[in-house]
């Protein structure tokens, strides 16, 4: 899947289903509004009818929100932008993906429940000459990490969290554009189904068979790591997450990072989905990422990603910024609100 089509290379146009989550629970519509070179013509949620994405994030694109498919203008593809813990399928879904099928909309999904298997949606999709693209699912020659992601000529820098959803896609992609701004050839190694949907390609790692994970991020570093001067890794969850430390743990032993960015956000004390467990001090994670990669490659956090977009005034930010950085023993910055330099000048000089 690319963002382009192939007969004239004009970016796909677009309807992004986000019913009932946007923008707030809808990461994945949200990354591909930013990052992804798409246009997209239309938002579906049916509680928000009638206005922009710009209504609810001032960093999104003016697009349309409108009540179903069937108020959507024409399009090429209907992508759903929900990623729900468990990354199951919303019945209430269901007639939209029929409609867009109906009306010649490839789809393009990041769930665990693959539409290709889907009886209806299988058929209409013959019927209608329609790709149903499940992009979290692998390929089948995946195999064990050899240990050598290292040896590629790019430095690699892995972005890992406190938690999940703190924004480790997001600083990766930030970062990747600040660093090409400052004439550095550098590229993205994308590991969930919003990194792969927005860049094109990737080994979905949280799909994969467990003694694969690390594997499959290897295999990325190696297909490209000699073509550029630094790649970042999407991170995806937290070391301590009761549910996806595992797929952390394959990521940081599969890239081999030469440096790290811890994301976390502002004022956040419980584990996402999980709020009877605490996080721990900022220092325990430096520790817990720092010695966990060092049997397999030395590795540094050498700066901090804080996303403040709760806090509501640049003052605030800034000082939380600071507390932050403080915690860490490193740089910090919020790198959507306040640019991406000071990560980019310690991973740089790293």
């Amino acid at each position: 899947m690319t963002a382009a089509q192939a007969d004239g290379g004009d970016p796909r146009r677009v309807v992004v289903l986000a019913h009932e989550k946007f923008p707030d629970a809808a990461k994945t519509a949200t990354g591909v509004l930013k990052y992804a070179d798409y246009d997209v013509v239309a938002v579906l949620d049916r509680d928000k009818p009638g206005t922009v994405a710009s209504d609810h994030r001032a960093d999104l694109p003016d697009v349309p929100v409108v009540a179903s498919m069937d108020d959507a203008p024409a399009a090429d593809a209907l992508l759903v932008g929900i990623a729900p813990i468990g990354g199951g399928f919303d019945e209430s879904w269901r007639d939209d993906v029929r409609t867009a099928i109906e009306r010649g909309c490839d789809i393009i999904a990041g769930l665990h429940y693959f539409l290709n298997d889907d009886e209806e949606f299988a058929a209409l999709a013959a019927e209608h000459g329609v790709e149903l693209n499940d992009v979290r699912k692998p390929h089948e020659d995946l195999s064990v990490a050899q240990g050598t992601a290292a040896d590629v000529d790019a430095d690699i820098v892995l972005t890992v969290g406190t938690d999940c959803s703190v924004g480790k896609m997001t600083v990766s992609l930030e970062l990747l554009e600040a660093a090409r701004e400052r004439g550095v050839d550098a590229g993205f190694i994308p590991t969930g189904q919003t990194g792969i949907m927005i860049s094109g390609w990737g080994n979905p790692v949280d799909r994969v068979v467990s003694d694969f994970t690390a594997g499959s991020v290897e295999e990325m570093i190696l297909e490209v790591g000699d073509e550029y001067d630094v790649l970042f890794v999407e991170g995806q969850g937290s070391i301590v997450h009761p549910a996806y430390s595992a797929v952390t743990c394959g990521i940081l032993h599969g890239a081999m990072p030469d440096a790290m960015v811890l994301c976390h956000v502002a004022g956040k004390e419980v584990i996402h989905g999980y709020e009877s467990f605490d996080l721990p001090p900022i220092p325990e994670y430096v520790d817990l990422y720092e010695s966990l990669a060092a049997p397999v490659h030395e590795s540094s956090v050498v700066a901090g990603a804080l996303n403040t977009a709760d806090v509501d005034d640049d003052e605030a930010a800034r000082d939380a910024v600071d507390a932050y950085a403080d915690e860490l023993g490193a740089p910090a910055t919020d790198i959507v609100r306040f640019g991406a330099d000071e990560i980019l000048d310690a991973v740089l000089e790293d």
